[in-house]
């Protein structure tokens, strides 16, 4: 069986940046089980594993408009502390949720303290990074048709309701 839409990946991974420190890892856990063609995994890397099978190892480098996008300063903005209405602590690296130009819900990370103000940016972590990644597939089945329905895989490695 080859990986296809609709199908139920398990994957052992390893995800370094280029200067090869590891930014995420399978090893010593449980593969990483995501639905083909559901956008459950960046698409440079659902892209690459399309087509492979069964015991398939490959190297992928995504770059960052097939990962998490550019890096975009229009994300970063400084805020007034009272925003934070009910945060007692406010700390570098924390992150909330907020409303984004589009109505749509972010998350914004805290980069920067200064007195009242609170620099937030609503750029994923790993935006505007080349992504390097060890692969194996480790299985590959047929999805039930409520986990098509739902966008992704129920049960051991998946989504649990």
């Amino acid at each position: 069986m080859l990986i296809a839409a609709n199908k139920a990946v398990s994957i052992d991974y390893t995800l370094t940046d280029d200067a090869g420190k590891v930014i995420d890892s399978s090893a010593g856990g449980a593969p990483l089980v995501y639905l083909h063609g559901a956008g459950n995994i960046i698409p440079g890397l659902e892209k690459a594993l399309e087509g492979k099978a069964v015991g398939d190892e490959l190297k992928v480098a995504v770059e960052p408009e097939d990962a998490y996008g550019e890096y975009s300063a229009e994300l970063v903005s400084t805020l007034d502390r009272k925003n934070f209405e009910g945060v007692d602590e406010l700390e570098v690296g924390m992150q909330f949720h907020a409303s984004a130009p589009d109505g749509q819900m972010q998350i914004v990370t805290i980069r920067d303290l200064d007195g009242n103000d609170v620099t937030v940016d609503g750029n994923h972590p790993l935006a505007g990074q080349r992504l390097n990644f060890q692969v194996k597939i480790v299985d590959i089945r047929d999805a039930s048709q409520e986990e098509i329905a739902h966008g992704h895989v129920h049960g051991e490695g998946g989504h649990h309701h």
